[in-house]
This record gives structure tokens, sequence and C-alpha cells, in this order.
């Protein structure tokens, strides 16, 4: 049985929110990963290799993250809580840097 157009469109709309989500918002989580671990009591070359190394495991625990979900709007809710402590911890980094 041959399915509708509009079925199938429907179908491709939470597919394409995950694979946005995945690209976009795990490479968000990654950069503020990267900047936020400026902010740990290290010399600065040990934070900057450490948020380097940490960025990759946290893009690829993203991208697992975002279509292991339940829904799309849970893959987004999900990158948004882990976003918000890290940007928090980078606006840090980066008001003391502007100082």
């Amino acid at each position: 049985m041959p399915v509708a157009r509009g079925g199938t469109r429907r179908a491709r709309g939470p597919l394409l929110s995950r694979i946005v989500a995945a690209l976009f918002g795990g490479y968000a989580l990654a950069a503020l990963t990267s900047v936020a671990t400026l902010a740990l009591p290290v010399d600065a070359v040990e934070a900057v290799l450490l948020g380097m190394q940490a960025s990759f495991g946290v893009y690829a625990g993203a991208v697992v993250w975002v279509f292991a979900a339940r829904s799309a709007s849970r893959a987004w809710l999900g990158l948004a809580v882990a976003a918000v402590p890290l940007l928090i911890a980078a606006c840090l980094v980066w008001d003391q840097t502007a100082a």
C-alpha cells in the first residue's frame, strides 16, 4: 500500500530535525565544552588541550543522544539542558578575558 505524500513529509520532519540537532546542536555543545574548560583551575595550555579532547567526546555523545531520544523535541531539550551549565562557564571565561 503506497504512502501518501503528506505522510511521507510528516515522517521526514522529525528526522530532519534530529539531523540538524546532531550537526549544529552537537557542534555548539562541543564548542561550549572547549571554551568552558578554560574555567577549570589548571594551566591555560592544559585547559585548551583538555577542551579539545573533550569536545570530540561531547560531539559524539550528542549525536548518539539525538538519535537515541524518544522524540526530536526531547533531543533538542536534552541538548539545551546540557548547554546551560556549559554556557554559564563559557560566559565566565569570556568575562574574565574581556576584563
